[in-house]
């Protein structure tokens, strides 16, 4: 078989992978098939389609990444329907696979500070006193963090507070998703504990204005904050006289 063939052959068999997973979302969205109800076997749906196996195992996957099929190890997939959960966790492991790039990266930063100065604009506008007090907790264990090894996850859980006060789950699951990763894919910083030093002073900068219901304060310390922090983790230029690449101080 040439290549020209090989590929009719490919798109013969994803045609019709796509007319099964067609049908059989149509059955689940029409009741037909309920949802959490084992889906016909292999077997059953290579008879009833006319197709291969493998054709079949396309399908099954299709409607996976759609949403329309779950699949434990071992077991028959069944029947669901895509939750908005879901639909981000597919996005999130898409976008995570193209995080190494520069500028997926800083595409992704700059999301993050857009969710970010926002959620302080709302948490100096309403925080409660419930919602400040978590802030300030969070915070507390940020300054018993720095110069560790847990001072990311207590940075990470500083600014997930105060976007859990927008009460929004749609910003909140984004912000879980990609923080992590992004803080993961940083470089080392040259000075860690000078580093963790200056990040502590202005979470507690933003602490401050939230608490003061400062909202003007409380935006742009957060915007400043989060260039800072990621212009900080940038390698200096390859310098024209041979010397080495250094992390930029923070």
């Amino acid at each position: 078989m040439d290549a020209h063939q090989k590929g009719q052959e490919t798109m013969t068999v994803r045609r019709t992978s796509e007319t099964i997973a067609d049908t059989l979302v149509a059955e689940i969205r029409a009741g037909a098939l309920a949802v959490g109800e084992a889906l016909p076997t292999e077997r059953e749906l290579c008879e009833r389609f006319e197709a291969s196996r493998p054709t079949v195992r396309e399908a099954l996957a299709q409607m996976q990444l759609r949403g329309y099929a779950n699949a434990g190890a071992g077991k028959r997939p069944r029947a669901a329907k895509p939750s908005l959960q879901g639909v981000l966790s597919s996005a999130a492991d898409h976008i995570r696979e193209v995080l190494g790039g520069p500028e997926s990266g800083a595409h992704l930063e700059q999301m993050r500070q857009f969710i970010e100065t926002g959620a302080a604009r709302e948490a100096a506008l309403r925080a409660d006193n419930l919602q400040i007090s978590k802030l300030r907790v969070a915070l507390e264990r940020n300054f018993d963090a720095i110069g560790t090894a847990e001072f990311a996850s207590t940075d990470i859980a500083f600014h997930r507070e105060i976007v859990s006060v927008v009460g929004n789950p749609v910003i909140l699951a984004l912000h879980d998703m990609f923080v992590s990763a992004m803080i993961a894919h940083r470089p080392a910083s040259a000075d860690p504990e000078r580093y963790d030093q200056n990040s502590y002073e202005e979470h507690r900068e933003i602490y401050q204005a939230i608490l003061n219901n400062d909202v003007m304060a409380a935006t742009e310390v957060m915007d400043r904050h989060l260039s800072r922090s990621y212009r900080a983790r940038l390698s200096a230029p390859q310098s024209a006289h041979g010397g080495i690449r250094q992390g930029a101080e923070p």
